[in-house]
């Protein structure tokens, strides 16, 4: 199982309505992460917008690969992604490059 972090930043003019946002993401949007091997995915925020994601997978290409080809990410992604700075015209999902693991105690 791969444990993959990374890091956004999100605007800090729209962290309450991303809060909110997050606390009732779409069940359509759900069901595509867990049908495409996203497993154990949470997201943290910091009160500057720095988000921090991390989740469990067994091949992340492919989890993202399977994500891409739906049409609730795509729609998702559209909503998303002005809520984040520094995209540089990526889309969140695409723009979320994985921190390189240093240490774990299991």
């Amino acid at each position: 199982m791969q444990r993959v972090c990374f890091l956004l930043k999100v605007r800090a003019d729209r962290l309450d309505e991303y809060r909110e946002r997050h606390a009732a993401v779409w069940p359509e949007m759900l069901q595509a992460l867990s049908a495409t091997g996203w497993h154990n995915y949470s997201l943290f925020l910091r009160e500057d917008g720095l988000l921090v994601g991390y989740l469990e997978t067994e091949d992340f290409a492919a989890a993202q690969a399977g994500m891409e080809a739906t049409d609730i990410n795509a729609r998702w992604q559209a909503e998303m992604a002005p809520f984040f700075e520094s995209l540089d015209g990526a889309r969140p999902d695409e723009a979320m490059k994985p921190l390189t693991e240093v240490f774990h105690l299991a």
